[in-house]
This record gives C-alpha cells, structure tokens and sequence, in this order.
C-alpha cells in the first residue's frame, strides 16, 4: 500500500473537500494527473480499479506510475471487487471470470455499462468508506471531490453529457480536461513532455466492446484466445448481439468496417489458426462446464480456482479437454495438471505466446 496523505485532512475536519482521481491508467487520466502536480493543485489519493483483465501495457505503466506518485508523496491505492459469493460455481476473481462463470459477455457489449459499476465504481467507493478523509467529510455534511479523465474529443463529449447533470449526494464531479479545452492530442503531448520511458497508451478491458480492430494485432495469443472462449462460451444465449463488438460495421457510411463478433475478425485476419479456433469453439465450453459441475458439491473452501483452469487453457495444455463421460477422472486429472503448472499464471501465457 503507498501512503503519501496531506496532514491537514487527518487534523479535525478538512478545511477543503479531499480530491480523488479516478484514474484509469490511460493517456487522459495520467495527463490529467501530471497537468494537476504541475500546477500545484491538490490531489490526495490517485485510485486505480483493476478488473484482472487490463492490457498488458497498462499493468506495466502502472508499475511504473505507482512508485512515481509515490515519490511525490501522493497517496495512490488499486483496489479490486471481491466477489464472495459463488452459489455452485468455482471461486473467480475477474471481470472474465464472472462472464465465463455465467456463460455471458461484459455488459457493454449488451449496450449496459453494470460491468463498469460493478468491477470499477463499486470498489473504489468501498475503499472510500473506510478512508478517513472520505469518512470526516460525509460526517460534516460535505461531499468527495472526484476528478474524472474526460476530454474534448467527440466521444468523451458525448461521455460528458450523460452524467454532467448528475447530482450526487456523496460525491462532486469535476472534469480538468475539459476545463483546460484538451483533447486526446493534448494529452499525448502532456505524457510525451514528461519523458517517461514508456506511454500508457489506452486503457480497457482486453475484451472490451470498445476495442478497436487494430488493437487486436498487438494482443497477446493468450489473450485472443480468451476472446474466442469468452464468445463460444456466451453463444447459446446471444439473442441480441452476435459477439463483444455488438453488431457488425459495413463502414459503407461512418466508422471502420468489422463484424460483431471478435472471433469472427480474429478468424478473418489469421490472428489464430483457424484450426486453433474451430478446436477452442468445440471443445473448450463443454470442458468448462464439466470442470465448473465437477466443482458444484464441494464446499466453496475445497474448489478449484476457475482462474487454475484458465492457467492450463492459456498454457494450450489437452488435458482441460480429458474424459468428458468421466467427471471423477476428470477432476483428478485437472487437479494432476494444475499441480503442474503452480508457476505463475504469466509463465503459462508465455507457452501460448
């Protein structure tokens, strides 16, 4: 945990609202933050929410940017929702997990935007209860000032307009970019002139609807993989869109040309092997549910991680496939490969990569 709290918010009441950064840990929010150091405004806590699913890059720059802000004596804490209820299912702890536990997609590829609520807005808030200054503020009567990383582009306009009118009764809102008149260029330049050694880029799940086609070239195998899991996972109960990316683009008036699916593209693209593609939509789904009803019985203390299954399928390992008319040799053959691959779950994306 990086501590770096300003006095004057732990002596009584605070003299002036604690401000909070949600920071995403992309190019808006992290310009955002050095633009506010730099002019001397104040920032008492930087908060990141990691669903377990962030881009690879955006983890590496948060290795970079944590130590950075603590250098500067600025609190900065990443929290996670914690699931705690699993019904019959196996323990998960990521924004994928729950969605291949159900056998659903995010919410934003369905148009709804809970998956953000759930696995970014609600832990933050719950560390905010327990955080002293939040805590003496909400007492007198006053409110948390949070500083959200929209800018002026076209789409963070229209991200803008959905909640300005919003009246919270714990929390102020406040948007520096958008005071500043910056769009996405200016904030590249903002990062650019500080001389980090490398740049946050965009941040997003890495199954995130609002994933561009391009982005799905630089993705990990691994996790391209997990894509075409996740959508033959979801399939039998896709009604109202065909895959993370909602509907297809013609691109025959606005936007960039792309099916609805991701597989689809992937597949299109020969970002995996079709053959590698058409073994995942055939056998991984039915192998993951054997392995979450081999769980069903078993108190929740004594079942297998989903996210141990998922260190086999990233390290491309046949026995998750095993004795599907054999539950029992199953589960002991899962539980004989896991004991193998304890290494971490990193190592194991490098046999996929």
């Amino acid at each position: 945990m990086l501590q770096g709290n300003q006095p004057d918010l732990f002596t009584g009441l605070p003299n002036r609202a604690p401000v909070v950064v949600a920071w995403g840990a992309g190019t808006d929010s992290t310009a955002m933050i050095l633009e506010m150091l730099s002019r001397g405004d104040p920032i008492d806590l930087v908060m990141f929410a990691d669903t377990g699913d962030e881009h690879p890059r955006t983890y590496a720059f948060i290795e970079f940017f944590l130590p950075w802000l603590k250098d500067r004596d600025v609190q900065a804490e990443v929290v996670r929702y914690q699931p705690s209820t699993f019904k019959n299912w196996p323990p998960y702890k990521s924004l994928s997990e729950n969605c291949l536990t159900n056998g659903t997609l995010p919410s934003i590829a369905f148009g709804f935007s809970s998956c953000s609520q759930k696995w970014k807005a609600a832990p933050q808030h719950t560390f905010l209860k327990s955080w002293e200054p939040a805590q003496r503020t909400w007492a007198a009567g006053g409110k948390v000032q949070k500083l959200i990383g929209y800018d002026c582009s076209p789409r963070d306009n229209i991200r803008y307009r959905q909640v300005a009118a919003l009246d919270d009764p714990l929390y102020s809102f406040r948007y520096p970019l958008r005071e500043w008149g910056w769009a996405r260029d200016a904030c590249d330049k903002r990062i650019l002139a500080e001389g980090f050694p490398l740049h946050p880029g965009k941040s997003s799940c890495m199954m995130c609807t609002a994933v561009k086609p391009e982005e799905l070239h630089d993705a990990p195998v691994w996790a391209l993989r997990r894509i075409v899991l996740m959508e033959a996972r979801a399939a039998p109960r896709l009604t109202s869109c065909e895959g993370l990316w909602r509907k297809a683009i013609k691109g025959t008036r606005t936007g960039q040309p792309r099916p609805g699916s991701m597989t689809a593209y992937i597949r299109q693209q020969e970002l995996l092997k079709s053959a590698d593609i058409d073994r995942i939509i055939e056998m991984a789904p039915k192998a993951l549910v054997r392995f979450q009803d081999a769980q069903a019985s078993l108190p929740v203390q004594n079942r297998t991680p989903l996210a141990d299954w998922l260190q086999l399928f990233d390290a491309l390992d046949e026995r998750i496939f095993d004795n599907p008319d054999k539950p029992d040799r199953y589960l002991s053959t899962l539980h004989q490969a896991i004991s193998e691959h304890k290494a971490d779950p990193a190592e194991a994306r490098q046999i996929a990569a």
